[in-house]
């Protein structure tokens, strides 16, 4: 069986990638090794020599054409990530590349037996809360005049309560920015254009996943890279709100068995899984675990700073992916030291962070409560 990866050279991909060549797969990878993922634009060491490698844009329909020939499974890792306002772009390379490799399949008639789609927790948004009141509620983006105020939990939309976070199954999304729109956009296509030309499309929805290969040039990277870096540097962890934001954190390597479980699993056909953690730390909790493994004393900086559309507590109900047999089982302090060894081996470990940070200040996306 001969399958194709989008987006093979990236974080998620190239693990992916590994596990296939392992299980006995043949691997072809299409890639367009953009920055600020790629800023060499070179093919990564990593990529393994006995992987075909095409260079293309996802957009390209040429290209990605050439790419699908001959191939049996379709992993589509290929996005664009970012947290500037670059609306039509998630638009035209999420939702775009999606449909265009659906208009291929379905067009020139080719023997695509499934597409595993990389989608993300971000469609939920906030996700499910309890109130004590007015039970289950799916709560709207918090107001800039909220967060303004320190005022940092989600409230009832009823009563104005604050409301205790849920675990948040499948069943409902609210995407809150740009990013999470064109997911669950990227999700319709597939899901619907998969059922009605036969197609068998599973749609992952991955919490927060880390491990070695997790790119420091891009500043939506997350807590680990951008900690790490900032550690690495003595410099202050950047904790936005009150740092008591819940988070899940998968290893990298978990997520790449649940893609592959669900390409081998007929009953996955047709279906969407959220890929979560065992359970939710706090953002302190988790800037601690990192102090401790690297040994260092060095101020959690509050400083009231917030970036506006942010989720403040997400948790994953896992039911339906553990039901076809898949746990995570490496522990987020097994994680935070993999990664750790991976990237002080690495060359050029600045502090893209800062600038970028800076470049959403001036945007408006981080701003400081009063």
């Amino acid at each position: 069986m001969k399958v194709l990866v989008t987006g093979g050279a990236g974080f998620i991909g190239s693990h992916t990638v590994d596990l296939l060549l392992k299980k006995g797969y043949e691997v072809r990878v299409y890639d367009s090794l953009e920055p600020p993922v790629h800023p060499r634009r070179g093919k990564p060491a990593y990529v393994p020599d006995e992987v075909e490698f095409i260079s293309g844009d996802i957009c390209d329909s040429s290209k990605l054409g050439k790419a699908l020939q001959g191939i049996d499974v379709v992993f589509h890792f290929a996005a664009y990530q970012d947290y500037l306002p670059d609306f039509s772009k998630f638009a035209f390379i999420n939702d775009g590349g999606t449909a265009l490799l659906y208009e291929l399949i379905v067009n020139h008639h080719l023997p695509v037996q499934k597409v595993i789609l990389a989608s993300s927790q971000a469609v939920y948004g906030e996700g499910k809360y309890e109130c004590s009141n007015h039970g289950g509620q799916y709560p709207s983006l918090r107001p800039l005049a909220q967060l303004m105020n320190r005022d940092w939990e989600i409230r009832c939309p009823i009563c104005q309560q604050s409301m205790k976070p849920v675990a948040t199954d499948e069943s409902q999304t609210n995407p809150h920015n740009q990013y999470a729109v064109s997911k669950c956009a990227q999700e319709l296509y597939a899901l619907i254009l998969g059922k009605r030309y036969d197609i068998p499309t599973v749609a992952m929805r991955y919490t927060i996943i880390q491990g070695p290969r997790q790119s420091f040039f891009n500043a939506y990277s997350g807590i680990l890279r951008i900690f790490s870096v900032c550690l690495l540097h003595d410099l202050p962890l950047p904790i936005y709100e009150d740092g008591q934001q819940l988070r899940e954190y998968v290893y990298v390597g978990d997520a790449a068995r649940a893609n592959v479980l669900v390409m081998e699993k007929e009953e996955a056909n047709y279906q969407v899984f959220n890929v979560g953690g065992s359970r939710a730390f706090s953002v302190l909790e988790y800037a601690r675990i990192l102090l401790d493994l690297m040994g260092k004393d060095i101020e959690l900086n509050l400083s009231g700073e917030f970036r506006f559309g942010d989720t403040r507590h997400i948790i994953s109900d896992m039911s339906k992916l553990q039901k076809l047999g898949w746990e995570p089982t490496t522990s987020v302090k097994q994680i935070v030291r993999e990664y750790l060894d991976w990237i002080q081996t690495q060359p050029e470990i600045s502090n893209h962070y800062a600038q970028a940070a800076e470049k959403m200040k001036q945007m408006g996306i981080i701003r400081k409560a009063t």
